[in-house]
């Protein structure tokens, strides 16, 4: 019987990526003129951790390199060499580079051979004190790596580790270390007074080595995984099931009950069927609202009972997939580091807000937007030292992500202390692009022309920006989200971009409209109010437009039944609803019969479910079992033209 390692590798890459990033906090956070034994004690550690893995699991290219950045720690760590500021910019190129061989390993990619052999030389040179060129060619033990290990049987020599220590195990790394120490350990007692044959690695990471015990006859089955009787493995009660084995001790808590680690397609499977469930109960509460109340008083309570547990289900079970947005703010440190120290500015990036949680969907999907709107702000925005000074600035301009609740979304705003956008630069790069400006359009108007694709105001192309691609991928990602952007800019005092997002990609409050016989639902993030026109503020412009006058405004109309080709009996405007709604800066009238109420809706992919259709998002089933389309309002929206009205 042979021990399967692949099936640890998973824990391992995961483990190893929350190692890393913990090491690039730190050393962001690192004082170089009073680093602290704490400090330098954790990031060691890390690499400590990452080492022993890699050495477990015969990852030989990272074993090396994490030797070669632990031995330098090691060395500041013991007060043998003292920490500069050169020393930090190489352990931060060091994780990149461990990054990228641990990705070689988890999904078989190129890793760039001659970089990890320039860091392994550059960190042996601070280490040691000297200066030398990289060679031409890397070592063996640099290149690319080959795919993942086949299982080693369990007779062969275990691999190795660099070195043996009795640094403390890493926490995260607990239920790994519960398997693997007590699949190895299982005591023989009558082999007790023979060393040779209860000789287990020293711990440090991951367990190195993975020897036969006991009985080496049968050194092909690793005690632990052999038939054996619950209570002959250390940690595991006679009622745990074969295979299940966990440490527990009268010293310590049992760590594992705190967590689990769930992959997201079960939490995805679980959403959907409240999902369901949702949708099943409000079909019994509107078919329940057309029996006699006095007769069946008791159903009536049973089903408000169920809607009641029915929304705390669905909310328990939406919690699961949040997530604090930290998970993204922690990586605008080194962005903002790096990108300030090739532009030769001073910035200071303060977060506030990290704890706000948000759906981990728009977790991953926020990343990149934010991170255009971060470099955007450090070229565009934050000014050098010098301007800043001249203009009456401190040299160090600020840059500040905040996050926070609004009424049912979240609010990300990206600040900076810059020069503000210049409105008649933009103007003009407008109109020499061939966009359709005006003298009257709005500030908001104005700033939301840095949108458009390919556009850009910057003087030259460099390697940081001026293809005018970035903010046009913020603007497509954010609509995406069912979210929208808006800019505040004032010159020579700064810029804030806020973008409002909902909480979760699942679910949506929404108005639920009627247009015909059909319903609609209109995302409430976009309406403002909605109301009846009179007759005299309906207006007809040249091209067949329509516009309603709303408080000194002229809004131009979207009639859902004409955009979407729907016969309607209301044709009047007077004798519909206008729902006022926002998109893209702008005011926009869309008329529909009648306002049936608010509702908050299970999204339903109508692209997965059935085709792309232009002006809808998506769709859900109502009460009734019918299926209501959501409406993408940015598109309809799009299907009027401002010209005539500016």
């Amino acid at each position: 019987m042979t021990i399967d390692m692949s099936q640890f590798y998973q824990v391992f890459f995961e483990e190893s990526a929350e190692l890393l990033e913990e090491m690039e906090h730190l050393l962001l956070e690192l004082d170089v003129q009073d680093p602290g034994k704490d400090a330098l004690n954790a990031i060691f550690r890390t690499a400590h951790s990452i080492k022993g893995g890699s050495a477990t699991f015969g990852f030989n290219e990272i074993t090396e390199t994490t030797h070669i950045l632990e031995s330098l720690l090691d060395k500041l760590r013991n007060d043998e060499l003292q920490l500069r500021i050169e020393m930090v910019d190489v352990f931060l190129k060091a994780v990149d580079v461990i990054k990228a061989q641990l990705d070689g390993r988890q999904f078989e990619s190129e890793v760039d051979a001659q970089e990890v052999a320039a860091i392994c030389l550059r960190l042996n040179q601070l280490a040691h004190g000297t200066q030398t060129d990289v060679p031409a060619a890397p070592p063996a033990a640099a290149v690319a790596p080959a795919p993942a290990p086949e299982p080693v049987p369990a007779a062969e020599p275990a691999p190795q580790p660099v070195a043996q220590d009795d640094e403390p195990v890493d926490p995260r790394l607990e239920n790994l270390y519960a398997i693997l120490t007590e699949t190895v350990a299982a005591p023989e007692p009558e082999s007790s007074a023979n060393p040779a044959n209860t000789d287990v690695a020293e711990p440090y990471g991951f367990y190195a080595a993975l020897p036969a015990v006991g009985n080496p006859d049968k050194a092909a089955e690793p005690a632990g995984l052999a038939e054996a009787p619950a209570e002959a493995v250390p940690g595991r009660r006679a009622t745990d099931p074969p295979g299940v084995e966990k440490r527990r001790s009268n010293d310590r808590p049992d760590n594992e009950a705190t967590s689990i680690r769930v992959g997201v397609e079960k939490v995805d499977q679980l959403i959907n069927l409240v999902g369901e469930l949702v949708i099943t109960q409000a079909m019994l509460a509107q078919t329940a609202s057309r029996v006699d109340t006095a007769l069946y008083e008791s159903l009536r309570t049973g089903l408000g009972q169920l809607e009641h547990n029915t929304r705390d289900l669905q909310e328990s079970v939406m919690s699961i997939r949040m997530m604090p947005i930290s998970f993204v703010f922690s990586r605008f440190p080194r962005v903002v580091r790096d990108l300030a120290s090739k532009l030769e500015k001073q910035v200071e990036l303060k977060t506030v807000g990290e704890g706000t949680e948000l759906d981990k969907g728009l977790i991953e999907k926020i990343a990149d937007p934010l991170t255009h709107l971060v470099r955007n702000s450090l070229d565009h925005g934050i000014e050098s030292p010098q301007t800043r000074l001249a203009a009456g600035k401190p040299a160090m301009g600020t840059i500040t992500l905040r996050a926070f609740h609004q009424g049912g979304n979240i609010v990300i705003e990206v600040g900076d202390d810059g020069a503000g956008l210049n409105r008649p630069k933009i103007v003009a790069k407008a109109r020499e692009r061939g966009l359709t400006v005006s003298d009257t359009m709005s500030d908001q108007e104005v700033w939301l022309l840095i949108f458009e694709a390919g556009f850009s105001t910057a003087d030259v192309v460099t390697a940081v920006s001026g293809r005018g691609v970035g903010m046009d991928v913020v603007k497509r990602n954010v609509h995406a989200m069912n979210g929208r952007v808006e800019i505040e800019s004032t010159l020579g005092v700064g810029t804030r971009i806020s973008i409002r997002l909902p909480l979760t990609l699942a679910i949506l409050d929404g108005m639920s409209v009627s247009v015909g016989q059909e319903i609609f639902i209109v995302p409430l993030t976009f309406i403002t109010e909605s109301l009846q026109p009179a007759k005299q503020d309906i207006r007809t412009i040249a091209g067949g437009g329509t516009v309603v006058h709303v408080r000194g405004e002229f809004l131009p109309v979207v009639a859902l039944n004409e955009v979407l080709n729907i016969k309607s009996e209301v044709t009047d405007f007077e004798r519909g609803i206008m729902v006022i709604v926002e998109s893209e800066g702008s005011k926009s009238a869309m008329f529909v019969d009648n306002l049936l109420g608010q509702h908050q809706v299970v999204i339903k992919s109508l692209e997965s479910n059935y085709r792309k259709v232009p002006g809808v998002s998506g769709a859900t089933i109502m009460g009734d079992g019918k299926v209501a389309l959501i409406l993408d309002v940015d598109a309809l929206v799009r299907t009027v033209s401002y010209d005539e009205i500016k």
